[in-house]
């Protein structure tokens, strides 16, 4: 039998529930605090004096006191104090961020190669240079309190094993550890669909919605679920793989060992080859063809129409397994979306059932490539809210 939680153990979840709402809220007043929590006055005024001591946020006089009675203090994150380190590792960039309380993005530093692939060294020492030089211009009096990664692979979180990534051709790699060796603190891994969906959930075009579906496409496509308010990560923290959920079992192959995956229909390669082109992957070449149908070009018209039907085949099947209130399309899905949304629209209409799709929105990544950065940096404050003053400041 569970034992009931201590006055402490309440204490804590209190507290962070709190730091949370700030964190993810923006600035916020004591009064709102008291009725968006249901707790009383005295007990935020408690909550909010032992963070404000922590160095955690900072109680300030409100800028507009025109009503009456006294004013009620507004509690707000100490951004620059109190940070993340987020990393993102893409098929062909690299990125870095200091990501301050309140999900601020204080700093950042960036590397593409278009032209080919990291290896994992390469990838952990130019990664761990962008985090010395992003702690070191945080300044002496910051603190860090986390560090995650988000990665285009299946990832035991647990371990920080980076299992299996085909397009960027890792598999059995230990990178959180590695990385961890590098920096000096322990680096949390998460799949970059799922950070995506966590980042686009807390601070993009999903936030509100408690029911949402984020897909990321680039030379393959990936994807992230949050269900009830809360990621699904599956029984072994593998789940929302839908770039593998098989459309067309008389497809391509895919790298993943099957045929017709839906990204062999909707990846970057797959437009490439629909609208008869050749060249290299990437942002740019998807950006021409979408520039290319929009002036007329009829390859790439029909390139675009042939992708659009898949995504939507694929979107029907995700609608009317999981019933999402939101469909988000990231990476360079947010530039194909828009110029295929008739076709997804249509296909859409056609397939998912009506109550299903009666009140579905169909919406591109407000984050842009930044959603997996921003869903890493909320994996690692996760431990900030679970026990705040652990991480004292002041």
């Amino acid at each position: 039998m569970r034992a009931a939680p201590t006055q402490e153990d309440i204490r804590r979840q209190n507290l962070g529930a709190l730091l949370r709402r700030v964190h993810v809220f923006g600035p916020v007043s004591r009064a709102q605090l008291t009725a968006g929590m249901g707790l009383n006055r005295s007990t935020i005024g408690a909550l909010t004096t032992d963070l404000t001591e922590a160095g955690l946020v900072l109680e300030e006089q409100p800028r507009d006191t025109g009503g009456r009675g006294r004013p009620s203090l507004v509690v707000r994150a100490r951004s620059q104090r109190v940070y993340v380190l987020a990393f993102g590792v893409g098929v062909d960039r690299l990125v870095a961020a200091r990501v301050g309380l309140g999900g601020v993005v204080l700093d950042r530093r960036e590397i593409e190669r278009p032209d080919g692939h990291f290896t994992v060294e390469d990838a952990v020492d130019r990664l761990a240079g962008f985090g010395a030089r992003l702690t070191e211009a945080a300044g002496a009096g910051a603190r860090c309190v986390g560090a995650a990664a988000a990665v285009p692979a299946m990832v035991d979180r647990e371990a920080g094993v980076l299992h299996y990534g085909p397009n960027i051709g890792w598999r059995s790699v230990p990178f959180g550890p590695m990385l961890a060796d590098a920096i000096g603190r322990r680096v949390i891994l998460g799949n970059d669909g799922e950070l995506g969906a966590l980042g686009e959930h807390t601070r993009g075009v999903a936030a509100g919605y408690d029911d949402v579906v984020y897909i990321h496409g680039d030379v393959g496509i990936g994807g992230g679920v949050i269900a009830a308010g809360r990621p699904l990560g599956g029984a072994d923290g593998f789940a929302a793989e839908i770039g593998h959920m098989v459309v067309n079992p008389d497809g391509r192959a895919c790298p993943c060992g099957s045929h017709g995956c839906w990204e062999t229909e909707i990846g970057e390669a797959a437009l490439l080859r629909a609208a008869g082109r050749a060249g290299p992957l990437g942002r740019d070449a998807v950006h021409a063809v979408v520039d290319a149908a929009a002036r007329g070009d009829k390859d790439a018209e029909e390139g675009l129409r042939r992708v659009g039907n898949w995504i939507g085949i694929g979107v029907a099947n995700l609608v009317n397994l999981l019933n999402p209130r939101m469909v988000v399309f990231g990476g360079t899905l947010r530039m194909v979306y828009p110029a295929t949304a008739a076709q997804v629209r249509s296909r859409v209409n056609r397939t998912a059932l009506p109550s299903h799709r009666e009140h579905l929105r169909l919406r591109t990544s407000a984050l842009a490539d930044d959603a997996p950065l921003h869903g890493a940096a909320e994996l690692a404050f996760a431990a900030l809210f679970e026990n705040p003053l652990e991480f004292t400041t002041s």
